[in-house]
């Protein structure tokens, strides 16, 4: 398993936001889809940070000044990224050593493919040791994501 590629697991097209998009509107797309990690990118799909729900826990604003802080003021700019081509033992350490739950998934030119979570890599190993029993879960990635801005 650990020798396989990134992109094997990876979430593709996942769920972003830019960087003057608020706080308020991250929030509510965290809760909406029940994730805890938002990619940033430009307008050019590039990579420039990563929101959390640790960064809006780290944040010391009430809910009601979230319409005025901008993601691009919280998000964490320096963030771990892999290319679809590693190998999932590369997600499992980077994981491991630094306690991280999502990596971003970018292209050489740094542009946004996908996402791995902890939770990606553990379906992925469920998936393999029980096939039988995997269709009896509803994973995440198979809720249609569409209208994410409503």
């Amino acid at each position: 398993m650990m020798n396989e590629k990134v992109k094997s697991i990876m979430t593709t097209d996942p769920i972003t936001v830019k960087a003057d998009d608020s706080i308020e509107k991250a929030t509510n797309i965290l809760k909406k889809f029940r994730i805890e990690h938002l990619p940033v990118i430009d307008d050019d799909n590039k990579l420039i940070g990563i929101l959390s729900f640790y960064d809006l826990w780290e944040l010391d604003k009430s809910r009601d000044e979230y319409k005025e802080v901008k993601v691009g003021d919280v998000m964490t700019k320096r963030v771990a990224k892999l290319n679809p081509g590693d190998k999932v033992g590369s997600v499992a350490e980077i994981f491991l050593e630094n306690l991280f739950e999502a990596i971003p998934i970018v292209e050489d030119d740094n542009t946004l493919v996908g996402i791995v979570t902890l939770v990606d890599v553990i379906w992925y190993q469920y998936k393999k040791e029980y096939p039988r029993h995997f269709g009896d879960f509803v994973h995440f990635k198979e809720y249609h994501l569409d209208n994410i801005n409503k």
